[in-house]
């Protein structure tokens, strides 16, 4: 056997063979599994894109219907919003919040189910690698869904006769944003931590839906009339900042503070990003 030096030209071309160098980020790597989890849904875009529609369109049509007269309208902060006003945000902002979970949620369990989930975990990605592009391809869905939900939503309120009105694009951008990120994040902790599919619709059942119901989608929580608990419970809701900021991009008027709404939003989007990077580090149950 013939011994190298360190510099020896046939030792170095030995040693490089096959090897591939990354940067500080994995950037080829990371969009092709960006790419993978936007294409996954895609491919099923009925599923996927089109039902969230029809169900948000039921929602609107029953309850405009069902606030009809005197009653189809709202108050906050002292104004009185049409119903036909205030509700259509919030519906958008809940199909955000929705797909963007379901995306992330359901793609770890799955991968998990049918023992694929090893696909993801032996090329060379970073833990953060994996947490931007899981996240980021869950609130690309959930934009997805909000944009098409909200032009089908305008299309029906303009034939209608109640065109749809924006008071702040600004706020609809940034809290449609974290909404995505936030949820995204949230499915992909969601999806780690459940070992099957009945474990994820108990956290779907016992969480994310009371909370969406709870966050005044359908209702002002300031209402007069209202339980006193509704308003309690909405302050430590996060989803209820969301639907109410992203709705104050709309109609000009929130039930909270919106600089506070921002300010919540970032921090726990922040903070379940980290902690979804800290699990997939962790391999938290992911690796055997």
């Amino acid at each position: 056997m013939t011994l190298h030096s360190p510099t020896d030209p046939a030792t170095a071309i030995d040693d490089s063979f096959g090897m591939r160098r990354f940067g500080r980020m994995n950037w080829i790597g990371l969009w092709t599994l960006y790419k993978k989890e936007v294409q996954r849904y895609l491919k099923v875009a009925f599923q996927t894109v089109i039902a969230p529609i029809i169900t948000t369109l039921l929602y609107l049509t029953v309850f405009l219907v069902a606030f009809s007269g005197a009653d189809r309208q709202s108050e906050m902060a002292g104004q009185i919003i049409p119903y036909a006003a205030f509700l259509p945000p919030g519906l958008i902002m809940m199909a955000i919040l929705n797909n963007a979970f379901q995306n992330a949620s359901s793609s770890l369990i799955i991968g998990k189910v049918q023992g694929s989930v090893v696909d993801v975990l032996m090329p060379p990605l970073s833990p953060l690698e994996l947490t931007i592009a899981f996240v980021a391809g869950a609130a690309t869905r959930g934009l997805m869904v909000g944009i098409v939900t909200a032009l089908t939503i305008a299309g029906f309120m303009a034939l209608s006769g109640t065109p749809t009105q924006v008071a702040h694009f600004g706020a609809i951008v940034y809290f449609s944003v974290m909404a995505s990120l936030l949820l995204g994040a949230v499915g992909a902790i969601a999806g780690m931590w459940a070992d099957k599919f009945d474990q994820l619709a108990l956290f779907t059942n016992l969480i994310i839906t009371p909370l969406t119901f709870l966050s005044g989608t359908f209702y002002s929580v300031n209402k007069p009339g209202l339980p006193g608990w509704v308003a309690a419970v909405s302050d430590w809701n996060p989803l209820f900042y969301l639907i109410d900021g992203f709705r104050y991009g709309f109609i000009g008027v929130s039930d909270a503070p919106v600089l506070r709404g921002a300010v919540v939003a970032l921090i726990l989007t922040v903070l379940l990003c980290a902690v979804t990077y800290l699990l997939f580090r962790r391999g938290y149950k992911l690796k055997a």
